[in-house]
């Protein structure tokens, strides 16, 4: 269970701050839901408590693990399969299971074949989606301008 003020990530979202828990009544049913901002694009989310699990919301990484996502943002290479549609959806998986070194793996996949091959507009759309998403976890992380994290993250890849 997280409290008011923890910094967590929601997959396809991204990472951001409980700043409430409340109860209220949706679609006629009543319940607890954490009420989350997020600092890029300055969105709130609401999210059932009791559907935290299904969700995989979870806290943001420390500093070790940042160091990790370097590392990976760091590898010159990548394996991604040769056809647009397969690359796609196991792309999309990975951002899905909200596990920051396989969003880092995606932004630093898309960001080399774009440099190599060039990237289809979907393609684009998930790179800018995931980079956005690293962004976010690495500001709250590291407690960093979101500017500085964009340039830490292009900094090391490739």
């Amino acid at each position: 269970m997280f409290r008011i003020g923890d910094k967590v990530v929601y997959p396809m979202h991204g990472a951001g701050v409980i700043e409430a828990i409340e109860e209220r009544e949706v679609l006629g049913e009543r319940q607890q839901y954490y009420i989350m901002r997020l600092p890029l694009g300055d969105l709130k989310v609401m999210i059932p408590i009791n559907n935290v699990s299904n969700i995989g919301l979870r806290g943001v990484i420390g500093e070790a693990e940042v160091d990790k996502v370097i590392q990976i943002l760091k590898e010159n290479k990548g394996k991604m399969a040769a056809s647009w549609n397969r690359r796609y959806r196991a792309n999309l998986e990975k951002i899905k299971s909200g596990d920051v070194y396989e969003v880092a793996e995606v932004v630093r996949n898309l960001i080399l074949r774009e440099r190599e091959k060039g990237l289809s507009t979907g393609e684009r759309k998930m790179l800018d989606s995931a980079r956005q998403i690293l962004i976010s976890e690495l500001v709250l992380a590291k407690g960093m301008e979101e500017t500085k994290a964009e340039l830490l993250l292009d900094e090391y890849i490739g």
